[in-house]
């Protein structure tokens, strides 16, 4: 009977959503994280003439939105590579991830893109261009639970599978493992900021092509999530937050930092977000493990 009636109140929750979702954008968020799009493009956008190297952004979000993140992280990337002379297109349309367009490419930025946002089709081009060389970087929700169909992608892009993140923006303090890496060197050794701190099933130190740069320190805050009826412990003892990997002959950097539209105005987050993809830009000009 307790399994019927939490079965019920999802039920009734899930309509209640629905119904507010078409009045407030964060209810939409919320509504979309429960009941997933299965919207794909088949179309793909016009992209101008861009020069060497070139960034894409791709935020489309099938299922919740960080709809003010989103918008913030554009611009930080967006200065970034206009200070260093990159090229950059932004787009939400999957049909982005095409043979025949990824190649005019060097990184590919996943800027809290959720839900399952691209078919068949395009996953397997993203895939391809990965591993033949591409530059690929993952930014929050790019490591969340809404990927889970794709398999390729979470045990060889991210290397772990979401499990869940304490309820609200909370304070905690991050160890910087790799000060010398180009995404941590203007960082402290213990950087303490506010975010949506996410847990892992596993931790991916040690996984062959993996370097994790920074890590979570647990006791500066509760990884537990506590909602209604749900106690979780999230605790994970080693609990990398930031970290690459190798893909073929490609490279991938992870980070799951970022949920507010304040972490991209962070003048040190905007610093992880630009050394990242100076790192993942030169990937065919240096070993991966570099």
């Amino acid at each position: 009977m307790r399994f019927l009636r939490i079965v019920a109140w999802c039920a009734v929750a899930v309509v209640v959503l629905g119904t507010a979702a078409s009045f407030h954008p964060m209810v939409r968020s919320v509504y979309r994280a429960f009941r997933p799009s299965t919207s794909y493009d088949t179309r793909p956008p016009e992209i101008p003439a861009l020069s060497d190297p070139a960034v894409l952004v791709f935020s489309k979000t099938n299922g919740f939105r960080h709809a003010g993140a989103i918008p913030a992280g554009v611009a930080a990337l967006e200065a970034s590579a206009k200070r260093r002379g990159w090229s950059l297109f932004h787009t939400e349309n999957g049909a982005v991830f095409d043979a025949g367009t990824l190649p005019r490419f060097r990184a590919v930025v996943w800027l809290n893109a959720s839900g399952a946002p691209v078919n068949a089709i395009q996953r397997e081009a993203l895939r391809s261009w990965l591993e033949s060389g591409g530059g690929f970087v993952g930014v929050h929700a790019a490591l969340d639970d809404s990927h889970a169909s794709w398999e390729w992608y979470v045990q060889n892009v991210i290397g772990a599978r979401f499990i869940g993140h304490a309820m609200g923006l909370l304070p905690a303090t991050i160890s910087v493992e790799r000060p010398d890496h180009v995404a941590c060197r203007n960082l402290d050794s213990n950087w303490s900021r506010v975010d949506e701190w996410y847990s892992f099933d596993r931790s991916v130190r040690g996984d062959p092509g993996v370097e994790v740069l920074a890590s979570l320190d647990e006791s500066t805050y509760e990884p537990r999530l506590k909602l209604l009826w749900l106690d979780q412990d999230l605790a994970m003892g080693d609990h990398p937050i930031i970290w690459t990997r190798n893909v073929g002959k490609g490279r991938a950097f992870l980070t799951a930092l970022g949920h507010s539209a304040e972490s991209y105005r962070e003048p040190q987050y905007r610093a992880v977000l630009e050394g990242a993809l100076e790192w993942v830009i030169n990937s065919g000009d240096e070993p991966a493990g570099d």
